[in-house]
């Protein structure tokens, strides 16, 4: 692990400890992510683009081009897993979970294609998120953190 790694450790630390403390039902105050017509998502990972920060807790992956993905109001996301374009669907529930699905991609040519699929992987994979200022972090079925993201433009 780097040293500008060992900066981001203690972030990535606190937010598994705060995802970990939550309970099954939402606490008082606390809004749902998904709007109850099911017809539109809100939230903060909505509308916005997040590019890849970490695979894991410590690991950076140097892509040709930045990885990142959006989703939309209506559940369709989009980006780059650093070599090819992908779209999908995205699911969002109650405590911060998040499915997404029929992920696909131009699977084009790409000298980092193992990393990428890294990070398609991360997405198939996540199953709770934490947003804390700008950074996302998806955690697996099993609560282990699976990458960081930031917010960009």
């Amino acid at each position: 692990m780097t040293i500008k790694n060992w900066r981001l450790l203690p972030w990535l630390a606190s937010a598994t400890l705060v995802l970990s403390a939550c309970s099954s039902a939402p606490g008082p105050g606390t809004a749902p992510d998904a709007e109850p017509d099911g017809d539109s998502l809100s939230g903060s990972i909505i509308e916005q683009r997040w590019n890849l920060l970490l695979v894991g807790t410590n690991e950076r992956l140097s892509m040709p081009e930045t990885a990142y993905f959006e989703v939309s109001r209506d559940g369709k996301v989009s980006g780059s897993d650093g070599c090819n374009r992908f779209t999908g669907e995205a699911e969002l529930g109650d405590n911060q979970r998040i499915e997404f699905s029929e992920l696909a991609t131009t699977r084009r040519g790409c000298p980092k294609l193992e990393d990428a699929e890294r990070v398609t992987d991360m997405l198939e994979t996540a199953y709770r998120y934490l947003i804390d200022h700008d950074r996302l972090v998806f955690f697996g079925p099993d609560s282990r953190v699976l990458g960081g993201w930031r917010e960009g433009n």
